[in-house]
């Protein structure tokens, strides 16, 4: 009698273990939501996860870094502006029709673009100023890191002024004139330079941007065949589970009833 109800005991556990594994898949959604339901699928599905994560943050990563990128790249833009401004308002200035009310005038000209050069210098994205070759962007990712180096491209970083801010530029002769155009052609080259690197590093992220979400894919993909729940399958496995465990609670209080019954017929 007590081997009986200890039966019905055991069968109780084991179907109250089914509904609340048959549960748990249901609700995450995964075959192995712990190592009790397979240790190593448990293991590989988590590392799964885990490397689906490591692309995801690498692609943000990238994403990030481009959009930094690419207000770096507007200012290096507006800078080849400029300093094209300045190299025509330089050969205008050697002009020999103009009066010296002409040559003050361009030298405001010029002045104003150069304060231009020194405001995109300035240009800041997330609280860094990009520009003033202060800053490097390093970007994280799953195969390493990749390192960006941004010019100091101010005026003073151009040469266009010394340190003391004065103008190195000088329409007061012909000789005057043509080394200034020199200086303003090796900014010039710098400048284009350095939107010639930026322009390659957007393009390196952008392909690994790419990579990263072929990878998630893909990982996405090989996690869903290896761990996703079949869930019709396994609802019906919970309703066999729960009528089980109706069945065997039942049986349970039949068993006591009819114990109690015949403890009641003891002397």
């Amino acid at each position: 009698m007590a081997i009986g109800g200890l039966g019905y005991l055991n069968q109780i556990n084991r179907t109250n273990s089914n509904v609340s594994s048959s549960v748990q898949k249901i609700v995450t959604g995964s075959n192995h939501p712990s190592a009790s339901n397979g240790s190593s699928s448990y293991a590989i599905s988590e590392r799964m996860r885990s490397n689906i994560g490591t692309a995801a943050q690498s692609k943000s990563n990238a994403q990030t870094a481009n959009a930094m990128l690419n207000v770096a790249a507007g200012g290096v833009s507006s800078t080849v502006n400029a300093l094209s401004n300045i190299k025509n308002q330089i050969l205008q200035a050697a002009n020999g029709t103009n009066q010296d009310s002409d040559i003050a005038a361009i030298g405001q000209t010029i002045a104003k673009a150069v304060s231009t050069i020194n405001d995109n210098a300035s240009i800041e994205y997330n609280g860094m100023k990009l520009l003033d070759g202060s800053r490097s962007i390093t970007v994280a990712g799953d195969t390493g890191y990749k390192t960006v180096n941004l010019k100091d491209l101010s005026s003073e970083g151009l040469g266009l002024t010394d340190k003391q801010g004065n103008s190195m530029i000088d329409l007061s002769s012909r000789e005057g004139i043509e080394k200034s155009i020199e200086t303003v052609d090796k900014a010039l080259n710098a400048t284009l330079g350095m939107a010639t690197d930026i322009g390659a590093a957007q393009q390196g992220l952008m392909a690994s941007e790419e990579n990263y979400t072929t990878m998630g894919e893909s990982l996405t993909a090989s996690l869903s065949t290896e761990d996703d729940t079949d869930i019709a399958a396994e609802v019906t496995k919970l309703r066999s589970a729960e009528t089980q465990n109706q069945l065997a609670l039942h049986a349970q209080k039949m068993f006591m009833h009819n114990s109690a019954q015949v403890l009641s017929l003891l002397p």
